[in-house]
């Protein structure tokens, strides 16, 4: 059985396509859901999903702390960063090198780096007047959003497009390539 820990600080809508697509696997479970956020959606979600949760701060995310020992104990195939806002220590991605996978929701170069998440990114792509957006699903290095890419999927933006539609083309592209490239890493 082919083992997922997913880190998610948000509402989790990336981790239940997720969760939602492995649900009658009989190769691949998720094992896992950490988060930052005591108040994150995400909680709720791996509750009705009868999915283990753990909710962890700065100093359980050091070297030192719990999270890296429980990594290590469940060895996970993949560390999926599902809406995950903190940078991951260097001593994790050396650990778990190619191991650890990010869902960005721009085209790669444009539009990444330390602060560019979310909304920040559809502002800056309706502000710079895009013609196409889109995500990128990464292998995570020790900078913000240079690890190789994986996969691309594009969409088209309009001229009349505000954030909140480019908002809603990329989760649907979200929702729709996460899940299949997380299955067809692991195969």
């Amino acid at each position: 059985m082919k083992k997922l820990v997913l880190f998610a600080s948000g509402s989790g809508s990336n981790v239940q396509a997720i969760l939602d697509h492995f649900t009658n696997s009989d190769q691949i479970q998720v094992s896992l859901i950490l988060s930052n956020n005591p108040l994150a959606g995400v909680l709720e979600r791996a509750k009705k999903a009868q999915v283990e949760c753990l909710v962890f701060n700065k100093f359980a995310f050091a070297e030192a702390g719990s999270i890296h020992k429980i990594l290590q104990q469940i060895n996970p195939d993949l560390i999926i960063l599902a809406g995950f806002l903190w940078k991951i220590p260097n001593f994790m991605v050396t650990e778990f090198s190619e191991k650890i996978i990010n869902i960005h929701p721009a085209l790669l170069p444009k539009y990444g780096g330390k602060g560019m998440y979310g909304s920040h990114v559809h502002n800056a792509v309706v502000a710079n007047q895009e013609v196409e957006s889109g995500i990128t699903i990464h292998y995570v290095n020790e900078n913000y959003d240079e690890g190789a890419i994986i996969k691309q999927a594009v969409c088209n933006i309009l001229p009349s497009d505000t954030p909140a539609d480019v908002a809603r083309k990329i989760h649907d592209l979200e929702q729709q390539y996460f899940p299949i490239t997380i299955e067809k890493l692991l195969q």
